[in-house]
């Protein structure tokens, strides 16, 4: 009769819950290349290719988003009434209006866009193992009499006749029915990672780099 102990000991342990890990850390890899990928894309645009001792290398530079802007310069003044009371008095002044400047500013997209810092912050592995194992033994046992009785009879005289058929059978069953159910479930949860220090650091230079300036058309 198998036991559960010897059931569970001949599972592979080490792939069931390694697997799922090495799944993780696969996700975790793919997640930081889709990072690298998003602000190589969308972030930043080659330019030509330059070929050195070392090998081929190629440069980049920031995507900037261009838009333009009126800025004040001086701001609207009302109109004054004239008053002859005062001392000395003051003559009336028309309204002057706000002077506008048309400003075109230049700002690094990547310093405006989030940028997927994704993180696999836990990983739970639930595993679970239901064994019923049941030993059954079964005896079916059956008896059958057959008789049949024949008479004679007459005024001085008579017979009988009496048959009888016996027949026995004794059946006997026995094994071991064992139900294996195997179930597991894998929760994992992301969450949006701190930005790294570099990524950090290189976008403060970015935003070094806007500039507000009037706009030639």
């Amino acid at each position: 009769m198998p036991s559960p102990g010897q059931e569970l000991s001949s599972i592979d342990f080490e792939s069931m819950i390694g697997g799922p890990l090495v799944a993780v850390i696969h996700a975790q890899a793919q997640a930081a290349m889709s990072t690298v990928n998003f602000i190589k894309e969308v972030g930043f645009k080659k330019l030509e290719t330059e070929e050195d001792a070392g090998g081929d290398t190629s440069t980049a530079e920031p995507i900037y988003v261009s838009f333009k802007y009126p800025k004040e310069l001086s701001p609207y003044q009302p109109a004054v009434a004239a008053n002859p009371d005062a001392t000395p008095p003051v003559a009336a002044s028309p309204a002057v209006p706000a002077v506008y400047e048309t400003q075109e500013l230049n700002v690094p997209i990547l310093t405006i866009l989030p940028i997927p810092f994704i993180r696999i912050d836990e990983t739970t592995v639930d595993f679970n193992a239901k064994i019923n194992s049941v030993e059954y033994r079964r005896t079916n046992t059956s008896l059958k009499v057959d008789a049949s009785l024949e008479a004679k009879a007459g005024w001085l005289w008579g017979s009988a006749k009496l048959k009888v058929s016996t027949s026995y059978q004794r059946t006997s069953q026995q094994g071991n029915s064992v139900n294996r159910t195997y179930s597991m479930a894998v929760h994992v949860k992301a969450v949006q990672d701190e930005m790294p220090a570099g990524m950090e650091k290189m976008l403060s230079i970015l935003e070094g780099a806007i500039t507000s300036q009037p706009s030639t058309t």
